[in-house]
């Protein structure tokens, strides 16, 4: 009698890492079943329901992303300035300008301190 062996599931060979990613992603279109197995070609339909769903998954990321840019930029402009103010201080007091060139030198080295 001639055992039939069963072939190995690809998935077995993804890394450790990306198997559970795999077993969401399949698990994110078992809602779509009944329209994916209803299809001419439902392999190729539950490749289109996963991406719906990783599109909807995107899209939830970016509307937070969205959120948290005001915030985030707030934050930013609030750190520049503190920066800007302490390497102003840092540098006057290392040059200590007493006349307009040495004034305007200053500015220089701070505009050119800030890109950093």
């Amino acid at each position: 009698m001639e055992l039939i062996k069963k072939k190995a599931d690809w998935k077995d060979n993804l890394n450790d890492e990306d198997k559970p990613v795999m077993n969401q992603i399949i698990d994110s279109t078992k809602k779509h079943r009944y329209a994916y197995t209803s299809a001419d070609d439902p392999k190729i339909a539950q490749l289109w329901t996963a991406i719906i769903e990783l599109k909807k998954e995107m899209n939830k990321t970016q509307d937070m992303l969205g959120k948290l840019k005001e915030p985030w930029s707030a934050i930013v402009s609030v750190g520049e300035e503190e920066k800007r103010r302490t390497v102003e201080k840092l540098v006057q007091e290392i040059i200590k300008p007493v006349d307009e060139t040495t004034q305007e030198a200053t500015q220089k080295l701070v505009e050119s301190l800030m890109k950093f």
